[in-house]
């Protein structure tokens, strides 16, 4: 029996033993509340005007399946376009953005004829999975995620690591699939066309031992094999209860059943992984360190990345690294993208759209601070990612390492440009603090600005106004400087009973404006309780 089979078996008797549940008057009663919120939630899926509609939006509200496919139905893309995309965004990887493109373009293409002739959608198909390999950080996930938001289709990703063979414990490989609906929006229709992406599918391959090949590893990759060949995967997972209990009360209304389940046919499947022993098996079997048997290419190959020994891997070296011959079969397109050396991150941050650097430009922008970096500070961040080993993650490593603390102490500082060189990268806790001496009159004036947003929030949220004198704002401000604590800090302390206080005052003299000199700084606790005593007393006069 499938699994397919097995699903179909669990989800009956879940519908029966959902039936005979809520036929139970006690659990009726019990569960009413709960039962009306469901009765609420199908309802507001209900077209009162358009009649039946199934829970994914088969009534006539949702978009028309022409609408939604247009952009599949229309594509005419080539190769080379895609090329010339994913270059603006993804820096060297050249290899395996044309081999991607091609397989893209290939797939696509089928899909678009499919849908124009019935015939050819019912032929034999192979398509074109692709498998990824390389360490990490080399922009894997990037460049399928690229391509998925140029194409318009959903897209998501998973780490092989969290499934499960059971999906009682972990992650069922089905998930995806129903994670891909979601990514969809609902659109059943649309996410039968889109991508899947599984990273880390190294480490489910089934290692050799006494006891045999490790099952659950094995049991991984058959269960996914039937995903990318094609199958029929239920919307609803049988430990889905909430999803189960919409739709039994839908079937319950009487309401026409919306489609149950989705095709995996036309759905592209990408996997990836580093595979760094796979690598050394190939160097092994290439036997490059023979002595005085190494052709000039291997050589080569020896002082080079492993993406050399990737690219060079054949069946039976997935086959003996632990993945099932029916499993590698299905991945027809293999490409080895290559390690990032420190010009290619030199390049990442100088040219690719969308790089970290412009985030961090748009950080420090929130704080009206104009942030300017130089060439050479480029290639010492770059250079210093190099030694971590993982690629462009390293950029943000190296960035968040260098500008931390310049993130939390400008935007309280006033200062308004920020130019960054190498001595900043270099030495970043010197640099910080001679760009704060710098600009230490601009910091008085940034902290007194601090004290004057202050009083505009409390106005705002209690409807008093805190007229600060000039030497009440130079006291709280030399307060903040001593205590290292924000302006806002240590006014929320020295005034937290005044929106009761003042409230009192307020509703015996109507009072809403009140002055704050130095003298209440520096014990407001007692200014405040004369206040209070003096409204009662001119109340009473």
């Amino acid at each position: 029996m499938s699994k397919k089979d097995d699903d179909d078996n669990n989800l009956d008797d879940l519908h029966k033993q959902l039936r005979d549940l809520l036929n139970n008057k006690n659990v009726q009663v019990a569960f009413a509340p709960f039962m009306e919120s469901m009765k609420a939630g199908v309802e507001e899926d209900e077209d009162p005007s358009e009649g039946d509609g199934g829970e994914f939006g088969d009534s006539s509200q949702e978009p028309s399946p022409e609408s939604r496919l247009e952009s599949i139905r229309g594509f005419d893309r080539r190769p080379k376009e895609i090329r010339d995309y994913l270059d603006r965004f993804v820096i060297k990887q050249e290899q395996a953005k044309r081999v991607l493109s091609v397989a893209v373009c290939d797939h696509y293409n089928h899909v678009r004829r499919c849908l124009k002739d019935e015939k050819l959608a019912k032929a034999e198909y192979v398509k074109p999975n692709v498998l990824l390999l390389g360490p990490t950080g080399v922009g894997k996930t990037y460049l399928m995620r690229t391509v998925a938001k140029l194409i318009g289709v959903p897209f998501v990703k998973a780490d092989a690591t969290k499934f499960s063979e059971t999906g009682y414990v972990g992650y069922d490989v089905d998930d995806l699939v129903r994670d891909l609906v979601k990514a969809a929006d609902g659109d059943v229709e649309l996410a039968e066309f889109g991508i899947i992406y599984v990273d880390e599918i190294d480490k489910i391959a089934s290692e050799s031992s006494s006891s045999g090949r490790d099952v659950s590893g094995r049991g991984v990759q058959i269960n996914l094999l039937k995903l990318m060949e094609e199958t029929e995967v239920n919307l609803h997972s049988p430990q889905d209860m909430m999803g189960q209990m919409k739709a039994f009360m839908e079937m319950q209304k009487g309401r026409k059943p919306g489609k149950s389940t989705i095709s995996t046919r036309n759905i592209l499947f990408i996997v990836s992984g580093a595979f760094d022993q796979l690598a050394e098996n190939v160097r092994k079997r290439l036997d490059v360190h023979r002595i005085g048997f190494s052709s000039p290419e291997d050589q080569e190959a020896d002082e080079s990345s492993t993406s050399r020994f990737l690219s060079r891997a054949e069946t039976t070296d997935f086959i003996k690294y632990g993945f099932e011959p029916e499993f590698i079969g299905r991945l027809p397109v293999r490409v080895a993208c290559e390690e990032l050396n420190k010009d290619d991150l030199s390049q990442i941050l100088r040219s690719s759209e969308g790089n970290v650097l412009e985030q961090y430009e748009n950080d420090f922008a929130g704080y009206d601070i104009k942030f300017a970096i130089d060439d050479e500070a480029i290639d010492r961040i770059a250079e210093e990612a190099s030694r971590e080993k993982t690629g462009a993650r390293g950029l943000v490593t190296v960035l968040e390492r260098t500008f931390r603390d310049f993130k939390f102490e400008l935007p309280s500082s006033g200062v308004r440009s920020f130019e960054v060189d190498s001595r900043v990268v270099e030495e970043p806790e010197e640099a910080l603090v001679r760009i704060l001496e710098e600009n230490k009159d601009q910091l008085d004036e940034s902290m007194l600005g601090d004290v004057d947003r202050y009083s505009d929030d409390f106005k705002r949220e209690h409807g008093f106004a805190l007229k600060m004198r000039k030497a009440a704002k130079v006291a709280l401000v030399k307060m903040a400087l001593k205590e290292n604590r924000s302006v806002r800090a240590v006014c929320e302390r020295k005034f937290r009973d005044f929106e009761h206080g003042l409230g009192i005052i307020s509703q015996r003299t109507g009072k809403k404006d009140f002055v704050i000199d130095k003298k209440v700084v520096d014990d407001p606790d007692k200014e405040l309780s004369r206040w209070v005593v003096e409204s009662f007393e001119n109340k009473d006069s």
